[in-house]
């Protein structure tokens, strides 16, 4: 595919990794060769680079595949999972999961994109429902607006909750944001 045909969100490969187009622009000199601006996102890493293509060059688009993944158990540093579709088990590395692991207990369904057989990333859900095991009352921290302390989720994350939350609570929490939303 030729460069001029670059926008954001497609999946493109360059030097044997795998980016996401964040976003491109025309840069049209008065003196000089017209050619496309990029910002690339490394879909292994989430390194963040520019990138300039002349019009008209060549350029690998790849197709990520989607697949719903539940988290068995960790295994090492890894994740093993159970493909929903096909039963399979899948081994997710830690640096794929990274913060996110965090959240994982199980029973935890996943989003992942492939690219053939290798994993790129993984998107937990946006809210999980989690039980509070223990708070730290000592690190309260008292503001004008709202009175927090410290929680510690099942799986080990730790969010600022509300003064009145207890352990055995079970809590609604934004994993993107890792924010305590509400007690259930």
């Amino acid at each position: 595919m030729p460069s001029n045909q670059v926008s954001p969100g497609m999946t493109i490969s360059l030097s044997g990794k795998i980016y996401r187009v964040e976003s491109c622009v025309r840069v049209s000199a008065t003196k000089g060769v017209p050619f496309i601006k990029t910002t690339l996102k490394n879909l292994m890493s989430d390194e963040m680079i520019e990138k300039n293509f002349k019009v008209d060059q060549k350029i690998d688009e790849v197709s990520l595949k989607e697949k719903r993944l539940e988290y068995l158990y960790q295994e090492g540093k890894d994740f093993l999972f159970l493909d929903i579709d096909n039963f399979d088990q899948v081994q997710v590395s830690a640096s794929i999961m990274q913060d996110k692991a965090n959240y994982l207990k199980e029973g935890t369904q996943i989003t992942s994109m492939f690219y053939g057989d290798t994993i790129f990333s993984v998107e937990l859900p946006q809210f999980l429902e989690l039980a509070i095991i223990k708070t730290e009352s000592q690190e309260a921290k008292v503001s004008v607006s709202n009175a927090t302390k410290i929680g510690v989720l099942e799986t080990g994350a730790k969010v600022e909750v509300p003064l009145f939350i207890e352990s055995g609570d079970i809590i609604k929490v934004d994993t993107h944001n890792n924010e305590y939303i509400q007690r259930i």
